[in-house]
């Protein structure tokens, strides 16, 4: 049976520092790769291209993964910028954007991590909380290790979530920012204590969604390992 082709949405820095020269880069996180390899399916990076190319990329591939990183630039959900800086990056957006119309034109399915989440909610009609402001849940756990989970999450019943993490779980937490309004295709479907969206799904489009990291852990934790079989071999 041929190998299910992984098309992961990479990320750009512009200098990525004296080992390299200070070279701009196209990346990802090495844990995307190895846990879709290890899951039995093929990766492959998508760069940050000219929105009109998704088309083309998207065709080559069997399901789409949005990964972590920058922050979803406040135009594209209609809010005025409440930080002090825009850590956003709008030519990653753009292309990002574009890659999940036409995963949903070609009826790809998607697994969105962190930000990949928050940008999928936003492009189905949904928005942001820029700012999370918890007094008991650390959502963003540095300096703790990445692999170590911080806080609990708890999963709707019959939810995919539910099948692969239970009722209740402990996950690790790396943002600033989370889903606020869900999007009309999504239900919500795994909540941190303080009430923070941890996971949403579209059964019909195929779609799942999580705020936390599986890539950081799929080595150490079952349960991270189980969402990139999920995700490799059922989505």
């Amino acid at each position: 049976m041929r190998k299910q082709l992984i098309g992961i949405a990479a990320n750009e820095i512009q200098d990525s520092g004296t080992t390299l020269h200070h070279m701009p880069i196209a990346y990802t996180p090495l844990g995307y790769v190895k846990a879709v390899q290890k899951a039995g399916g093929l990766a492959m990076l998508l760069p940050i291209s000219q929105p009109e190319d998704a088309k083309d990329y998207v065709s080559q591939i069997d399901k789409l993964v949005l990964a972590g990183g920058q922050n979803v630039s406040t135009k594209f959900y209609g809010q005025t910028l409440e930080t002090e800086m825009d850590h956003s990056y709008l030519a990653r957006d753009e292309f990002e954007l574009a890659l999940i119309d036409e995963a949903l034109k070609q009826e790809k399915p998607i697994f969105a991590v962190c930000r990949g989440m928050q940008l999928i909610n936003v492009a189905l009609g949904g928005n942001l909380l820029q700012k999370i402001e918890s007094d008991h849940i650390m959502h963003m756990q540095t300096p703790v290790p990445k692999e170590i989970p911080t806080h609990e999450i708890e999963t709707k019943e019959k939810s995919t979530l539910r099948l692969i993490y239970g009722q209740r779980t402990h996950v690790n937490s790396f943002h600033y920012q989370a889903v606020d309004q869900v999007a009309a295709p999504f239900t919500a479907t795994a909540w941190s204590p303080d009430g923070i969206v941890e996971g949403i799904e579209a059964k019909k489009h195929r779609i799942l969604g999580v705020q936390w990291h599986p890539d950081f852990a799929y080595e150490v934790l079952a349960q991270e390992m189980q969402t990139f079989d999920y995700v490799v071999n059922q989505l």
